[in-house]
């Protein structure tokens, strides 16, 4: 195909079919049709199906999540892109009945205390009589008012920050086990610029941590915002979600890329990028086909850059970056049937313990989209960075441990109608300790060894929903401004 000019059309190859690829395709030809500029797109993932980690099933009227379940309403990237594919009147909100959550601590569930921003308290009245943490916890606690600001710009770890500020008692009872739902991580381990530079930020300018979060400075990441950017009907919930589940947006830009002429092959996986002398690269696949690219957006996880882009020494920084292997246990039950009150959204599991599940979620509660009213939805999550008991066991063993834990903690004891298994091998990134040093390290050496070739995905800033959105966005309008500069030389 040859534009106006005689010239074949610039070709942008984007690797890998997740919500970061398909963002990335989405924004490159969004932003060619703005400028007049014929794109020629291809999307290459190596599995049989797109959306990555995001996988809804659809049943008897139940909306299922086998991956992730929501996102962060204040995070605007996702709201942007929902507008733009004419999602925006399918999302739907938090259940508002279902506000309380809850902590398991010595074997008996306590309600999370209202004021908590990040597993950070921010009121002190409700800390104070919340019986998750000890008298000597709280008064450790409460130093953060007097202690100074840490001094210097270098990374340290989230979980020592915390311990720093707050003490061992709020991070191993109380944030850890809201935070490493994210990471499924060791916060002892993740990096605190990574994951949260919200609380290097708020120390700085407050001193104290508990002050600064309550006073709004812990939203201010990837597009962070109020609600103005949010449609009228979907305000007032912290996470949002759409009534069709997930897949629905993976669905709306998977239509819409084709709709807009950009080739999707799925079930290929690629064996090499190959830089060209002047920019551009050759994307080898498995099967031996090579594809001429002016621009290439990789956003596989990162562990496969070293291999994919040999001639770039630095991609193997992350060749042993570690992830956590995790696995989502879905229980569906005849609502008759369940004789205990569920008055929430579910509860979180510290490590101290010793459980096998980490957290369970009352899907149905929580989301009224996810199942009929005469049914209870119940999802539970398994493993963490430093306990994967369960990849050893097969599905019988699995279900049995996680029924069998529900039965302890929250006494439905009752054979579900159904359950549904999903194991997500190494599907959390672990973000320790330098790794933006890493980051940058891998950017500048792209942009000097393989110009035109970038990289983005959950395995560099941030591994929600929004944050991959708004990577995608970022490499899309790179790739776009790369392939326009080339073209026109």
């Amino acid at each position: 195909m040859e534009n106006e000019r005689g010239k074949a059309d610039p070709h942008l190859v984007v690797i890998g079919g997740g919500i970061t690829g398909l963002t990335t395709a989405f924004y490159a030809i969004r932003q060619a049709k703005a400028e007049g500029v014929r794109l020629k797109v291809t999307l290459i993932e190596g599995s049989e199906r797109l959306g990555g980690k995001i996988r809804t099933m659809r049943r008897d009227g139940f909306v299922i999540e086998r991956g992730p379940d929501s996102f962060l309403a204040r995070k605007r990237p996702i709201i942007d892109l929902s507008r733009e594919l004419g999602l925006a009147e399918e999302l739907v909100t938090l259940n508002p009945a279902t506000k309380k959550t809850y902590i398991l601590r010595g074997g008996k569930l306590h309600r999370i205390p209202p004021g908590l921003v990040l597993g950070v308290p921010t009121e002190w009245k409700p800390f104070i009589t919340s019986g998750l943490i000890g008298i000597s916890g709280k008064l450790r606690a409460a130093l953060d008012w007097v202690l100074p600001a840490a001094q210097g710009d270098a990374d340290e770890s989230l979980g020592g920050f915390l311990r720093r500020r707050l003490g061992d008692q709020v991070v191993d009872f109380v944030a850890e086990p809201l935070l490493s739902g994210i990471y499924a991580g060791d916060a002892d381990k993740l990096s605190l610029l990574a994951t949260f530079p919200q609380f290097r930020a708020a120390e700085r300018k407050y001193r104290s941590l508990m002050i600064g979060l309550g006073r709004g400075a812990g939203a201010t990441r990837s597009g962070a915002a109020g609600e103005d950017h949010i449609p009228p009907h979907a305000r007032g919930s912290a996470f949002l979600s759409y009534r069709r589940g997930l897949s629905a947006l993976v669905e709306r830009l998977a239509e819409t890329l084709q709709a807009e002429g950009a080739v999707l092959l799925t079930g290929e996986p690629v064996r090499a990028v190959t830089p060209e002398r002047g920019g551009g690269a050759v994307v080898t696949l498995a099967n031996g086909d090579a594809l001429l690219a002016d621009a290439v957006a990789v956003t596989t996880p990162v562990s496969a850059l070293g291999e994919l882009l040999q001639g770039v020494p630095e991609a193997s920084l992350f060749r042993d970056m570690a992830y956590a292997s995790v696995a989502n246990v879905v229980l569906g039950y005849r609502r008759d049937a369940i004789r205990v009150p569920l008055d929430g959204a579910g509860f979180v599991i510290p490590r101290t313990e010793g459980r096998f599940i980490t957290a369970c979620t009352w899907t149905s509660e929580k989301w009224l989209h996810t199942a009929p009213r005469e049914n209870v939805l119940i999802r539970c999550y398994v493993g963490r960075i430093d306990d994967e008991r369960w990849r050893t066991m097969d599905d019988a063993a699995l279900g049995a441990a996680v029924k069998r834990e529900v039965a302890e903690l929250i006494g439905i004891d009752v054979e579900p109608e159904f359950l549904d298994i999903t194991r997500l091998e190494k599907s959390m990134p672990q973000y320790e300790v330098g790794h933006l040093d890493k980051v940058r390290a891998l950017r500048d050496a792209l942009m000097k060894k393989a110009p035109g070739v970038f990289a983005a995905g959950a395995g560099f800033e941030g591994v929600g929903l929004p944050d991959c959105i708004h990577q995608g966005k970022q490499a899309a309008e790179q790739a776009f401004a790369f392939t326009r500069r080339r073209s026109e030389a």
